[in-house]
């Protein structure tokens, strides 16, 4: 006889293994044979499945098998043009295929591009049919390459076919004994999802809801399609709905608010018949390109309260994320919500959203309420008004394998139009000037170091922008220049007995060609000329911000006074400051005058990459080796002659070719 106890156990297993999974190894042959550190690896699917069958999650869900998609239904939302791209991608040689995708946005394609791309789609199509027929209430598909950014005949950002959009289509066109007719898709990976908002931007049946970075335009995908005035045509107006963040570090509150008073509202009035839910999880805590702070708990905590439409049937796919032990953890938080066998603990350490995220739900609302009643009511004061303080961001980059190559930034319009919609909110300008900024600035204004340049800011004009902002002849971009913009009066040169080199096929300030690093070893047979200036300790933390690509209204310094004077007492003693940073590592060179002497370079791994060829070393292109040059020159080191002699040792240390035959 089975006791009650017995029958629960049963009772509670099988709700269990009404749960799919889908993993197939086949997803890793997808990689950049150019970057062994590009942050879309195989690893990133390798590092959730293998938190999943550590943790029982496997043997609790039932495992399907992943299946390649059809041409047809490829082509419900891509392009034929663009299926035979993809589809003959791998039969092409090395050389074919990089071609191909440098004429595509952060795209990069392999031998086993086409399998893995083929494999991701029929994946995502076989866990929605397998919901949709009601055989599982919900599903996972850990699937890559991911599909949001991949538009109707263009791979982006990664991304090579709309594996959601895809399934998606596929549901609504192919399927109708399914009888879903109408379909919720959640897009709460960090970036845009522009391409699944283009393919569904006329249709009714598909309520498209995407909360991401955005700043008014410059966060990739870099446009102004993010925005939330973007909301549909003709059929589709009033079914695509943008939450489009103002600024980097939002987390769990500030997505509990938007689900709140935007999307569970909405979604109620829209009864989906199934939920698809593009999730990357690159607004995670940690994450190198996201720059947000959502925790494993606020995802679980996401995930069940749209568990409450749809009779909870619900399809997960995997999109971004690039921390391999927050995308781990988050991808599991929300197995165990599907999984209904744990209650949510709450782990979130946040109290209120930032001013912006309720500045930016309210235009939401009021752009949408013509078509969603419910969003008509104003939010009460005693909602809005606890806030978080200001948010002060490491500015991160995006789906982009260059991550400072964006669209030109069209602050003006957009932020007068915000203007306009939210009248009691004066100011678009997240970050008060000066306010947080001011402790650790303050403290490091009147701290002076030198700072010895051995590449590009051996020139002064070119050092120059880095202060006080602007670019010169050769540069791809400016500078942002430092927040204190006064000039150094005090310059002089050294020579240090370390190798310089160059390394990476090309940079965002100067384009194809490598850059100038420095090794801080000590070597008697080499001799580096340095250019030194006397600045601020704030203003070298300025310099350092810029040379890695972030922003400079963070929180805190990289480089403080207390790391300054632990690194100054050992000759070439280094301390990484940012990681995986080009230049993140801090070298400390003695003193002139009784004042520090600092450079930055690469990491010590990064030197051992560069030498064993994981990364490439590259000769400098023209306009960056005329700029060291003019450098050695105009500080009056080396003849013209000397100096091209000087680079060009320099290149052939690592046997590259010469820089002028």
């Amino acid at each position: 006889m089975e006791s009650d106890s017995d029958e629960s156990r049963r009772s509670k297993n099988n709700v269990q293994r009404h749960v799919a999974l889908l993993y197939d190894e086949r997803m890793c042959k997808h990689f950049n044979p150019e970057d062994v550190n590009h942050p879309e690896t195989p690893n990133r699917i390798r590092a959730i499945w293998n938190k999943l069958q550590t943790s029982g999650i496997t043997d609790r869900c039932v495992i399907l098998d992943a299946k390649e998609a059809e041409d047809k239904y490829l082509e419900s939302v891509h392009s034929k043009n663009h299926v035979k791209l993809i589809k003959n991608i791998s039969s092409k040689n090395l050389n074919s295929q990089k071609r191909s995708a440098s004429k595509l946005n952060s795209i990069y394609f392999n031998e086993g591009s086409t399998e893995s791309a083929y494999l991701a789609a029929g994946s995502t199509i076989e866990v929605a049919k397998r919901v949709a027929s009601k055989e599982f209430r919900s599903a996972a598909a850990i699937v890559r390459p991911p599909g949001h950014h991949a538009e109707q005949n263009e791979a982006m950002g990664f991304c090579l076919f709309n594996n959601v959009a895809i399934a998606a289509s596929y549901l609504l066109d192919e399927s109708p004994a399914f009888g879903v007719k109408k379909i919720l898709i959640v897009d709460w990976d960090v970036h845009h999802g522009n391409g699944t908002q283009k393919m569904f931007w006329n249709d009714s049946r598909v309520l498209f809801f995407s909360v991401h970075r955005h700043e008014f335009g410059s966060f990739y995908p870099s446009s102004d399609d993010g925005f939330y005035n973007m909301i549909g045509e003709g059929a589709g107006a009033g079914y695509n709905i943008n939450v489009p963040w103002e600024n980097g570090r939002c987390g769990d509150a500030d997505y509990f608010a938007v689900w709140d008073h935007v999307l569970l509202p909405v979604a109620k009035e829209f009864k989906p018949d199934i939920i698809i839910v593009s999730a990357g999880f690159d607004a995670a805590v940690g994450d190198p390109l996201g720059g947000c702070r959502v925790t494993p708990f606020g995802y679980s905590v996401l995930l069940k309260k749209l568990m409450n439409f749809a009779e909870g049937r619900i399809v997960l796919v995997l999109e971004g994320g690039y921390n391999l032990d927050s995308i781990a953890k988050s991808m599991h938080a929300c197995l165990e919500v599907l999984l209904e066998d744990k209650p949510l603990i709450e782990s979130s350490s946040e109290a209120y959203p930032f001013e912006s995220t309720w500045r930016v739900i309210q235009a939401v609302r009021q752009e949408l309420s013509p078509f969603w009643p419910t969003l008509a009511c104003e939010l009460p004061q005693s909602i809005i008004g606890q806030v978080a303080p200001p948010p002060h961001t490491l500015f991160s980059s995006s789906d982009s394998e260059t991550e400072d190559e964006k669209a030109p930034l069209k602050f003006k319009n957009i932020a007068e139009l915000l203007e306009d919609v939210i009248k009691p909110f004066s100011t678009l300008k997240v970050d008060a000037d000066g306010e947080t900024d001011a402790s650790w600035r303050s403290e490091s204004s009147n701290v002076y170091l030198w700072y010895a340049s051995y590449g590009s800011n051996m020139w002064r004009p070119r050092f120059d922008c880095y202060i006080a902002g602007g670019q010169v002849e050769g540069m791809q971009k400016p500078c942002s220049g430092s927040v204190n913009s006064t000039l150094p009066e005090e310059i002089l040169w050294k020579t240090f007995p370390c190798h310089i080199f160059f390394g990476r096929e090309s940079s965002c300030s100067w384009g194809p060609g490598g850059v100038a690093f420095l090794n801080p070893v000590q070597n008697s047979q080499h001799k580096t000329y340095m250019c030194l200036y006397k600045i601020s300790l704030e203003q070298f933390n300025d310099i350092l911000f810029q040379e890695n690509g972030l922003s400079l209204t963070a929180g805190s310094s990289l480089f403080d006074i207390t790391t300054l004077n632990a690194i100054s007492t050992k000759e070439f003693s280094t301390q990484e400051v940012v990681k995986d940073g080009w230049y993140g590592n801090v070298v400390y060179l003695g003193k002139e005058q009784d004042i520090p002497i600092i450079t930055m370079t690469c990491s010590h791994l990064d030197i051992e990459h560069f030498k064993c060829g994981k990364l490439p070393v590259c000769a400098p292109n023209k306009s960056y080796a005329n700029t060291l040059i003019k450098g050695l020159v105009e500080g009056e080191q080396l003849s013209k002659a000397e100096a091209i002699a000087h680079i060009e040792a320099a290149a052939k240390s690592f046997d590259l070719p010469c820089i002028y035959s």
